[in-house]
């Protein structure tokens, strides 16, 4: 029973400490909302590698999608951002339930791998059309 006790004691604490990644400063919660925001999912985890062939990290981060901003941030703090005036090579893949954000090439080469909370297809169609098509 003490153990039943202690496990129940140990999730609950667990819960109470995942990290929140969702906020942004006012300035940026009215700029995505003026682009209209398709789709928007907070404290994910991510699989992130940069440069070819690197390892790849597990980091929680939150995810929002304009018509023309894909924005991967944790608090405001700019992990990923993909907009009309960005000039890297930039694609999205969906596996499953599985979309990839690839960027970049050679050394600077980056991905963002994350399993939305609904709709993967949606998800991927409007973050291909931000990105300008990109890979199917």
């Amino acid at each position: 029973m003490r153990r039943l006790l202690a496990a129940v004691v140990l999730a609950i604490a667990c819960l109470g400490c995942a990290e929140e990644t969702s906020r942004l400063s006012s300035d940026q919660e009215q700029r995505l909302a003026a682009q209209g925001i398709t789709h928007r999912a907070n404290n994910l985890m991510f699989r992130h590698t940069r440069g070819a062939g690197a390892r790849w990290d597990d980091v929680r981060a939150s995810i929002v999608v304009t018509r023309g901003t894909v924005l991967v941030h944790r608090n405001g703090e700019i992990e990923f951002l993909y907009e009309p005036r960005s000039r890297r090579n930039c694609e999205i893949h969906r596996d499953h339930e599985r979309i990839r954000i690839s960027a970049g090439s050679g050394k600077s080469a980056e991905a963002w791998s994350f399993a939305p909370p609904d709709d993967p297809q949606g998800w991927a169609v409007n973050m291909r059309h931000v990105v300008g098509g990109g890979a199917r």
